[in-house]
């Protein structure tokens, strides 16, 4: 996809509005057009980046740092108790638009809100297995 497609890259251009939150030089958070709860924010750089792998690391720190930022106004103004931050990477994690993209989810105990499944390694010896096996891709 070409950054003229890419609808973040038209909101950052102000080709499309939104209802922004928080903007620096790197950085853009505005609110989300479908919330999971009151408040979701999405936060992205304001080059494009597919995805978390083509992120320059110099950009990190102001993506860090807008998210604690954020995340401490959005728990104080919405009364969340908990809150999500996370992001899709690639069509088969959930990824739907591809130019990079954190979500800053407030939580509440009564949300219905429910976090995927976890399993378990058959043995020690796999999971020590596996774990040689990413370090050697490091």
């Amino acid at each position: 996809m070409s950054t003229h497609d890419c609808i973040f890259c038209k909101i950052v251009n102000g080709e499309i509005p939104c209802v922004e939150i928080y903007s620096d030089d790197n950085v853009l958070a505005f609110l989300d057009i479908g919330p999971v709860n009151r408040g979701h924010t999405l936060i992205i750089p304001k080059q494009h980046y597919a995805n978390i792998f083509d992120i320059p690391a110099e950009i990190a720190p102001a993506i860090i740092s807008t998210q604690q930022t954020v995340g401490k106004a959005i728990l104080a103004t919405t009364g969340a108790t908990g809150l999500n931050i996370f992001m899709n990477n690639h069509p088969d994690a959930g990824q739907l638009v591809f130019h990079a993209h954190w979500h800053l989810i407030p939580r509440f105990s009564d949300d219905g809100l429910k976090h995927w499944p976890q399993a378990a390694y058959d043995s020690i010896e796999e999971a020590q297995h596996l774990a040689t096996s990413i370090r050697q891709h490091i």
